[in-house]
């Protein structure tokens, strides 16, 4: 499991430490796996940012040290980010790849298209941020503020690397909000399984 330390970083270099990273979350007794293979940093004084607008109770995660669990709903849907480096500052989980080993048996993508309301192909199952967070059944109510927990829920290092990171502008950020900023991080390899394919340079 990552530690304290892992996290305690800026938000960029996190950002990118993260791909290839592992998360696992145990659901119904099975563990099931995401290779992490999209990401988006935030800082406090960036616009764009949820901290950026100041402290709230909604945002306490934003404020708590580095490697505590943000949560959030996006157009309704849960949103999984991770605290950084610094006050307010943030990693956005973006996408996910199923991944399997003697851990995370195949027979856990059964458990998790049954998290969703019909069959997503197996490149599509983290294929966006609410996407992801559906497949592993993470809500906002269960772990918002809260930090991982080896039994249940944590992303761990197995040594998988991106071969090509791609680094380019941020997706769905509102012109005059640093919609401009190079902080979004991809594994070229996985780009067909992205949130979005197309790239906004």
């Amino acid at each position: 499991m990552l530690n304290q330390t892992f996290f305690d970083r800026d938000p960029c270099q996190l950002a990118q430490a993260l791909l290839g990273k592992v998360i696992r979350r145990k659901q119904q007794g099975v563990w099931l796996s995401m290779r992490i293979i999209e990401t988006e940093a935030y800082y406090i004084d960036d616009k764009a940012s949820h901290a950026s607008l100041g402290y709230t109770k909604k945002r306490e995660a934003l404020f708590m040290p580095a490697g505590t669990i943000y949560m959030y709903y996006a157009r309704g849907k849960p949103s999984l980010n991770v605290s950084s480096h610094g006050p307010g500052n943030a990693v956005l989980i973006k996408a996910g790849f199923p991944y399997f080993d003697k851990k995370s048996p195949m027979a856990g993508q059964q458990i998790m298209q049954l998290l969703h309301d019909a069959p997503r192909p197996l490149e599509r199952m983290g294929n966006g941020q609410t996407i992801l967070c559906r497949s592993l059944h993470l809500t906002v109510p269960e772990w918002d503020q809260k930090t991982f927990d080896n039994k249940v829920f944590y992303i761990e290092d197995l040594g998988l690397t991106p071969r090509q990171m791609i680094t380019t502008k941020r997706l769905g950020i509102p012109v005059g909000r640093d919609e401009h900023l190079p902080y979004r991080f991809l594994d070229a390899d996985f780009l067909k399984s992205v949130s979005a394919c197309k790239l906004k340079h």
